[in-house]
């Protein structure tokens, strides 16, 4: 009955007497790596097999309503009955390990479910169906993870956007995604991708990071901590920047901590990924064009809605195009407290940036213009880069001051100072205060905030 799953056995040569072997064009290759490799092919041939074997015999239309325990039986029993027709005995401890990874295919995203449940790993990359790369640590390293072929990958990116409503294919080869925990993901596939799909999941923590573990992780200190407690106290609008990577996302997020119960919140993004804790929360997420090219929902149609809904704040995960000028107006016209996310490297660039995006929105208005209305609604700039070593740090918390003539101008009141490299690497320094008092202190002053709790002696 099984017998059209056999496969004859590869003998592998014996490592103790193989030499390495010459590819031709001086290229060799050790016979070890070789016998790992063809192990490697060989399981996945065995599990491809499987998995095809299970969809015939497995009621798809059910799997939801089968308890784990029962389905991880069923499909036990079934591996068992074709490695017994194949004559290919495995270990239990090879046997569970294949079962959970056909477990993976028929109800998870295969190859990455270990990596996604593996809480040391941040980002999970797919440079091709044979490349798998993960970052712990800020480091990057090699994953033994791998799918079978392209169509394999395909089939895992298919039901990862297939989940949120949206697509994939040749006509739209791209797609920013998210997974049910929030993680953010980004595919794309032939013609844009010239060796084959590509995909980048950005995970995010089950338990989202506190203020207080920033500080713990020196990311940022306990003075500077209290200011931007101060900030979203006084509904000061603040200007999240930074590169790819750089801990924007959750720097928002453990900023919005410090919002009240309060307070109505609306979130607009182009792929859900914020964790507030607050009760009072509306969620808006953009959406593509459909295949024929209508029903696209742009952040800048979400914003302008939000605008109805009453909200107390704003907060937008990242401008990107011409929503920004939208959002300056949300902060000029009464929604204090907003706060956004802007890809920059330093403080002055996401001034700039923010200027461009205004141009994108078809305004037709001089650079002092633009300027004027920034410095207008934008009070603090927060800038976070990812260092050398992989660290994220707050690097910079600067206040917009006004204008001189057509310049906007801002100050620094703390800034993370470099002195240097340990053996390991890794970057010495501290986040420190510049002396400089925030011209806001009267109205965090006015809005309760106990200035007294806050040191803005230089060096502090």
């Amino acid at each position: 009955m099984f017998r059209e799953f056999a496969r004859p056995k590869a003998k592998a040569p014996e490592p103790e007497t193989a030499e390495i072997i010459e590819l031709g064009f001086g290229t060799t290759v050790d016979p070890l790596d070789a016998i790992m490799d063809d192990a490697m092919a060989e399981r996945l041939e065995l599990k491809s097999r499987l998995h095809d074997f299970l969809l015939d015999r497995l009621n798809l239309a059910i799997l939801d309503k089968i308890e784990e325990d029962e389905l991880r039986r069923e499909v036990s029993n079934l591996v068992a009955q074709v490695l017994k027709a194949e004559g290919r005995p495995l270990n239990s401890d090879d046997f569970k390990l294949m079962v959970d990874e056909l477990l993976h295919e028929v109800l998870g995203l295969g190859p990455l479910e270990p990596l996604l449940s593996d809480p040391t790993i941040n980002d999970i990359l797919v440079n091709a169906h044979d490349k798998v790369y993960v970052e712990r640590r800020g480091v990057l390293e090699k994953s033994p993870c791998r799918f079978r072929d392209e169509r394999h990958l395909l089939r895992v990116i298919d039901k990862i956007v297939s989940r949120v409503g949206r697509r994939i294919d040749e006509s739209q080869p791209w797609v920013d995604a998210r997974l049910e925990d929030g993680s953010r993901v980004n595919a794309i596939i032939r013609p844009c991708a010239i060796d084959g799909p590509s995909v980048s999941i950005r995970k995010f923590s089950k338990i989202p990071l506190t203020m207080a573990r920033l500080i713990e992780n020196e990311a940022l200190n306990e003075e500077a901590a209290k200011l931007l407690r101060g900030l979203v106290d006084a509904k000061l609008n603040i200007l999240i920047s930074g590169g790819t990577g750089s801990g924007k996302t959750t720097m928002l997020n453990a900023m919005s901590s410090f919002i009240g119960p309060k307070e109505r919140i609306v979130t607009i993004e182009d792929a859900a990924e914020l964790q507030l804790q607050q009760e009072h929360v509306l969620r808006l997420e953009t959406r593509p064009a459909s295949p024929n090219g209508t029903g696209a929902v742009q952040q800048r149609d979400l914003l302008k809605n939000a605008l109805r809904m009453r909200p107390d704040r704003i907060i937008v995960g990242e401008v990107r195009g011409s929503e920004a000028f939208d959002m300056l107006q949300a902060m000029n016209t009464g929604h204090d407290g907003s706060m956004t996310t802007v890809h920059a490297n330093t403080a002055r660039d996401a001034i700039s940036r923010v200027e461009q995006m205004v141009q994108m929105s078809g305004m037709d208005l001089p650079h002092a213009a633009i300027r004027s209305t920034i410095a207008s609604a934008v009070h603090f700039v927060l800038q976070l880069n990812r260092l050398s070593d992989g660290t994220r740090r707050v690097t910079a918390i600067s206040e917009i001051t006004g204008m001189e003539g057509d310049v906007l101008t801002m100050q620094d009141i703390f800034v993370f100072k470099k002195t240097g490299k340990d053996e390991n690497g890794k970057i010495l320094g501290g986040f420190e205060a510049t002396g400089i008092r925030p011209q806001a202190a009267t109205a965090l002053q006015a809005a309760g905030v106990d200035m007294s709790q806050m040191s803005f002696k230089r060096g502090s």
